[in-house]
Parts: C-alpha cells; sequence; structure tokens
C-alpha cells in the first residue's frame, strides 16, 4: 500500500455539502493544506469524488522528510523537532512506516501541513482544468512531489 499526498488547491466558494463533508472527513479544511493518506479504496473513492478541489499523487520518502521537518505541526501548535522523532523511532522509520500505510501521522499527533502557495505559481492552465488537460486538479502522480516541494 502506498502513501498518497493530498493538496487542497481551491477555496471554500460555492462548494456542494456533500463535496464540503468528504474534504472536512479528510481534514482539508483551508486552500494549500496538505494531508498524507493511505492508499486505500476507499480513501480513493473519496479523492475521485473531490477531484474538482484537490490534486493528489504518490508521495516518495525524501519530500515526506522535508514535509515533516519544516511543515510538521504537532497537535498542540508546536513544530515537530529531532527530540520528539526520536522519542517515536526516528525520522526515518516514521517516514518508512506511513509510506508503507502501517503508521498515520494522524495518530502520531501530527496536524495536516499549511503550505504556501506555490514558488512560480501552479501551471498554466490554471486550477481550474484537470492535469492531464494541462491544469492542476486531479491524480498527477509522482509529480506530487514538485507541487509540494514548491509549496514548502
Amino acid at each position: 500500500m502506498k502513501a498518497i499526498a493530498v493538496v487542497r488547491v481551491r477555496g471554500t466558494v460555492n462548494v456542494k455539502d456533500k463535496t464540503e463533508r468528504t474534504l472536512r472527513l479528510l481534514r482539508l479544511f483551508k486552500k494549500h493544506s496538505c494531508v498524507i493518506l493511505p492508499a486505500t479504496p476507499n480513501i480513493m473513492g473519496m479523492l475521485k469524488s473531490i477531484e474538482d478541489y484537490v490534486t493528489y499523487g504518490e508521495i516518495d520518502k525524501e519530500t515526506l522528510k522535508e514535509l515533516i521537518l519544516q511543515r510538521g505541526k504537532l497537535s498542540v501548535s508546536k513544530k515537530v523537532d529531532e527530540q520528539y522523532l526520536s522519542s517515536k523511532g526516528g525520522l526515518d522509520v516514521i517516514v518508512d512506516g506511513v509510506i508503507q500505510g502501517k503508521i498515520s501521522l494522524t495518530d502520531l499527533g501530527v496536524k495536516p501541513f499549511r503550505l504556501s502557495p506555490p514558488k512560480g505559481g501552479f501551471e498554466h492552465g490554471g486550477i481550474k482544468k484537470r492535469f492531464k488537460d494541462g491544469g492542476v486538479l486531479g491524480y498527477r502522480g509522482d509529480k506530487i512531489n514538485d507541487l509540494i516541494r514548491r509549496m514548502i
């Protein structure tokens, strides 16, 4: 099982109730927020229903390490530091567990990541078109890593 990074791209204006509920269930409350989820059939079905508001793909280990170290916050609004990571087994153990789907960042007390807008902007197609049509929305495979690195 792989880990999927999901980034909310569009805001909250004119969002249908069912879509807003699904976004809340995935903890994507605000624009430019990111969560790491296991690629289960249930999660993939939820992502299909909110594809017009998010972009997602498989995250790699290096990007996940950067994301945790630079943007990781604990539920008590403190930054994730080396001391906390070593008490949970170390950064490499956590990253491997999350990628394999054995560990959830929520169980570790890590909040959804708040990212900044991407450096250089989104792709030229804008945030209203699918990724395969030159836009941003929907499934983008491993190219999600480039987007997240620009947003960190």
